[in-house]
């Protein structure tokens, strides 16, 4: 016959336990979605390009299959971003910031989150391949190429940031295999040269923020400098919105949108470059251009009244 201090005692030790296992199973989901990095599926919006610049954006049977294009992406970019934290984790854990990412700091296992990429990366493909064959190719090889970086491409001086430019490029051309158009030769020039804005900024910013220090987290960063990466960046920036001031001009856009003055957007691009210039040497950003995107309402504002510029340009 038990006591009731016995009970007492029973009761102390077994009472915490659901709750430690509540917690543990809060926590370990919890950096599951951090390692997905939801917040950056703001970058999957580079494949309502083709949608809008094709004037689809009326036809539903289109943007269904655009928006399907969407939740795959975010499926197989998430698994990449996962992998990539796999075989970064013990370079982050010397970044200041990185090493708070669940891998590099222990609060995901490695196995989980193999397993997770594995699972994200085949529902991926199959979502694909019941849209389209040639959305699905465009989705494995954006698989295939961004495992090849997470393994031994980064590595490599300037096709590093070409790769990472690239994934912006893929989602362009996925916006236009599934729903079946051919996509603007300007449209790929001006997506890749933003890109590599946007990715050399991103190269620039971890340079600047680790200094002495950064190639102990990332050895590629040994290859660059502050100086040839801005000599790269201006390069780029002045290249981007020429070829976007050529697209406007162009017989292409006259054919395609008589009547239309979309020259009238190029302020908007000019603004918003200019602001993340700013950005970048007066605020010290460059290094999430997410984070920038929505921390920034100067850049947001500008970034969103381009695109309904764009629209109603194009569609009134």
């Amino acid at each position: 016959m038990s006591t009731g201090r016995e009970s007492a005692n029973t009761d102390s030790l077994e009472g915490p336990l659901p709750l430690e296992g509540t917690a543990r199973r809060g926590s370990f989901l919890w950096a599951l979605i951090e390692t997905l990095r939801p917040q950056q599926w703001v970058k999957n919006g580079f494949i309502f390009a083709a949608l809008i610049f094709s004037q689809s954006l009326t036809r539903w049977d289109r943007c269904r299959l655009v928006l399907l294009a969407v939740l795959v992406f975010c499926l197989v970019s998430s698994a990449a971003y996962v992998l990539n934290d796999v075989f970064d984790a013990e370079e982050d854990r010397h970044h200041p910031v990185k090493k708070l990412r669940p891998i590099a700091s222990g609060r995901l296992s490695v196995t989980s989150a193999g397993v997770t990429a594995t699972v994200l990366g085949i529902a991926g493909l199959a979502g694909a391949w019941r849209l389209n064959t040639s959305f699905f190719e465009t989705v494995a090889a954006y698989i295939a190429v961004n495992v090849l970086y997470s393994a031994f491409l980064k590595r490599v001086p300037l096709l590093d940031v070409f790769i990472v430019a690239a994934g912006f490029l893929f989602r362009v051309v996925a916006g236009g295999v599934v729903i079946g158009v051919s996509i603007s030769p300007w449209l790929i020039v001006c997506t890749t040269l933003l890109a590599l804005f946007i990715a050399l900024s991103k190269r620039r910013h971890e340079l600047v923020l680790l200094g002495d220090h950064a190639s102990a987290h990332r050895a590629i960063l040994a290859n660059y400098t502050p100086y040839f990466l801005d000599q790269l960046i201006s390069i780029v920036t002045a290249s981007t919105v020429v070829s976007y001031a050529l697209y406007t001009l162009s017989p292409d856009v006259q054919n395609k949108f008589p009547g239309k003055r979309l020259e009238i957007t190029i302020p908007f691009v000019l603004f918003g470059i200019f602001r993340y210039l700013h950005l970048i040497h007066h605020d010290a950003q460059g290094g999430d251009p997410t984070r920038s995107l929505f921390t920034d309402p100067v850049l947001l504002s500008v970034v969103l009244s381009w695109a309904a510029c764009v629209v109603l340009i194009i569609y009134l």
